[in-house]
């Protein structure tokens, strides 16, 4: 007789717990899937995050207008190039004058601050601060009713790349003529017989401020005997927007925003400056001095000019300055604004005659005689300089009244490339190692840069 198999008994309590068992299988999947799926949410936002939106994201809100990342990373990379740029030109510069330290040593300092406004804090709150002005021009140029048309861009652009399909333009002299001085019995003792005013010495004539960012094109074309032709234009210009796109990623917009702000700039400054009495004439002083470097030995040459020592003698021995040493310390007539603070404030408050107490300044301590005080016509340079401090400070004014909101996240964001060359790097490195300036300074060859 055949043995029966007994069949499982499938109660409803066995029914129950399965069923419960495939609804718990069934949460666990679809939160896994949560899970994965979150996972994978996050890391796509970051990647989004990094590489889209935080570009949209602003850096400083200007009147409600905002400065994104993505400009004010593209403004940077384009100032740094244009500094590692410059740097380039002053390495080459070592290269020609491999014999004379002097030189080499004024060349290197060149470097190590162009090095040190590539910092990232520095270059970036510079960069911020000049976009910051361009957008206020920018703003302002449109309520009065300014543009730049797409012609005048262009125009503009191929001028700076030397092409002037309409002949190259005639500058016209805009010199104003003014008279010689009329010296007196007094004035001429004090001076040689061949003696006449200088142009000012540059060891103490202060930098114009610009009043728009200072990152204009680097465009020029390659020097050729034959005619620069629509053509060559062309070729130039296209390649300089590869260059551009390739090394920082800076588009032809990009470019051209910058050009049309610049002549916004310059229209508006136009209109700025025609609501102003800006005097082509101004109080001027014809001075000179001699440079030391401490403020006893100022003060002992100051007693012996007083026993009527001759004061061309004790500047050709003692002057530091030697850009005019030999010549007395003769700095020419200069205007208010063109020397540095302390050293104008002493000049313009002295007599004809008159030499100052020691005077200190960031060169060093300076004895001052004013050999004449007059209202003297501004060169067209010095004109132009005016011009550019008066419009600078109307342009400060403007910020001091815009609303402006900067956002800490500029100091995440702001780019460190292009760098400088290693050749460049070394030869400063090697500079501040040795603490004098090489002889040669290394064996150099012209570093590749960015483009």
């Amino acid at each position: 007789m055949a043995k029966t198999t007994k069949k499982p008994i499938i109660t409803k309590k066995h029914l129950a717990r399965l069923e419960k068992e495939q609804i718990q299988r069934r949460y666990i999947l679809i939160l896994s899937l949560v899970i994965v799926v979150a996972v994978f949410g996050l890391i796509g936002y970051g990647l989004l995050d990094q590489y889209y939106l935080r570009d949209l994201k602003p850096v400083a809100i200007v009147n409600g207008e905002k400065i994104t990342v993505k400009e004010f990373k593209s403004t940077v990379r384009y100032r740094r190039q244009q500094l590692i740029r410059s740097a380039t030109q002053t390495y080459e510069f070592i290269q020609l004058f491999a014999n004379s330290p002097d030189a080499q040593f004024s060349f290197i300092s060149q470097l190590e601050q162009i090095q040190n406004s590539l910092t990232p804090m520095i270059i970036g709150q510079d960069m911020l601060d000049q976009i910051i002005d361009a957008t206020i021009i920018r703003q302002e140029a449109h309520k009065r009713g300014i543009t730049a048309s797409d012609e005048e861009i262009d125009q503009t652009i191929r001028e700076a790349f030397g092409y002037f399909p309409q002949g190259t333009p005639t500058i016209e002299p805009t010199q104003p003529a003014f008279a010689t001085s009329t010296l007196s019995p007094a004035q001429l003792a004090m001076l040689r017989p061949t003696s006449t005013p200088t142009a000012t010495a540059a060891v103490t004539v202060t930098e114009t401020p610009t009043a728009i960012p200072s990152i204009t094109p680097t465009m020029a074309p390659t020097p050729s005997p034959t005619e620069y032709t629509l053509e060559a234009f062309q070729t130039d210009y296209q390649a300089t927007l590869d260059d551009l796109k390739l090394g920082i990623d800076f588009s032809e917009s990009d470019l051209r925003k910058v050009v049309e702000t610049q002549i916004l700039s310059q229209k508006l400054m136009e209109a700025v400056l025609a609501e102003m009495d800006i005097a082509r004439e101004q109080e001027q002083v014809w001075a000179r001095h001699i440079l030391v470097e401490d403020e006893q030995l100022a003060k002992d040459l100051r007693a012996r000019l007083e026993n009527g020592e001759d004061w061309y003698a004790l500047a050709a021995e003692y002057s530091l300055d030697t850009a005019n040493k030999d010549d007395g310390g003769d700095l020419g007539w200069f205007s208010l604004g063109d020397m540095v603070p302390q050293f104008e404030v002493a000049a313009f408050a002295l007599k004809v005659g008159e030499i100052s107490q020691p005077v200190q300044s960031e060169f060093g301590w300076h004895l001052i005689q004013v050999l004449g005080h007059e209202t003297r016509p501004l060169s067209e340079s010095a004109y132009d300089n005016l011009r550019q401090i008066k419009f600078q400070e109307w342009v400060t004014q403007a910020r001091e009244g815009a609303d402006i909101e900067i956002k800490p996240i500029w100091q995440e964001v702001v780019p460190e490339d292009p760098t400088l060359p290693d050749e460049i790097v070394q030869v400063i490195e090697y500079a501040r190692s040795s603490q004098v300036t090489p002889e040669p300074v290394l064996p150099l060859e012209t570093p590749a840069t960015s483009p």
